[in-house]
């Protein structure tokens, strides 16, 4: 076994893959998922590719350069990342343990059918995995004559939206700028966004609870005071970021919301927290 001790980045990556026959991505992040595919074209290496959320995963196989034409990569199945913010981190969506290895066993098993030759492997299909109805399904992808032709790699934080909502955008504060203004005495709006069962187990002291879910009615942002400096915060930041989007849409262009949510706060200023 050979221990790569560094991250994987831009600078190297496309050298790192040209040390293999074939490479195997269980990233759990959009901007790592682009960077290796387009390494992988770039250094000419086929992957296997697998993904889980909650109950479900999906597995595929990625090959630019595979023979009899049937060349593909990730971007014919998914051209462009989704907006940030619009999908749930594990923390935030959860995943069944179990999903993990059932996932993981299909990649294996394609990994062993390229090394070997053996059988058909999932090139140029995705493989669906649902395990609430114990089902495997398969759904063809072909290349998509639209996807611009990988020739470098790119900023994939900045592909992927990632510095889009940082502090440079003023779009969200960390939990010790949050705690400075809480301790200046400056009159905050600060919105958990969370639910009420969650509500329940923490929050932090001096928040209104006002939900996502009324939020995206219209009726809780008629409970958004616009007297005052908007701070909105969930769990880990996924949530806000969504309704930080609508309040902006509807009128408060100062809005931010926490870095991390209530789980960097705990983490950073309030370690004693009770966390679920």
């Amino acid at each position: 076994m050979r221990l790569h001790e560094f991250r994987l980045d831009a600078g190297n990556a496309v050298e790192l893959f040209g040390q293999y026959d074939l490479i195997v991505d269980g990233a759990d992040n959009f901007g790592t998922r682009y960077l290796v595919n387009d390494a992988a074209v770039l250094a000419r290496k086929p992957y296997v590719w697998g993904s889980i959320y909650r109950f479900e995963g999906q597995v595929s196989v990625f090959w630019e350069d595979a023979p009899a034409g049937r060349g593909l990569n990730y971007r014919d199945l998914y051209p462009e990342p989704p907006p940030p913010g619009m999908v749930p981190s594990c923390a935030e969506g959860g995943v069944l343990g179990i999903v993990c290895a059932s996932i993981a066993s299909v990649m294996g098993t394609e990994a062993i059918k390229l090394i070997t030759g053996l059988g058909e492997t999932l090139l140029g299909r995705l493989m669906i995995y649902d395990a609430l109805q114990m089902t495997y399904r398969t759904i063809g992808i072909r290349k998509d004559p639209c996807a611009p032709k990988i020739t470098e790699l790119v900023d994939y934080e900045d592909f992927c939206g990632v510095t889009s909502d940082d502090r440079s955008t003023g779009s969200s504060i960390t939990p010790g700028e949050l705690r400075d203004l809480m301790d200046s005495g400056k009159e905050l709006a600060l919105i958990d966004v969370r639910e009420q069962v969650e509500w329940d187990i923490n929050h932090i002291e001096g928040a209104q609870l006002i939900p996502q879910s009324s939020m995206d009615s219209g009726e809780g942002l008629a409970k958004v005071p616009r007297d005052r400096m908007l701070v909105l915060y969930c769990k880990t930041g996924v949530r806000s970021a969504q309704v930080l989007a609508a309040v902006k849409k509807a009128g408060f262009a100062e809005a931010v919301h926490l870095q991390g949510g209530i789980v960097a706060w705990a983490e950073q200023l309030q370690p004693d927290m009770v966390m679920y």
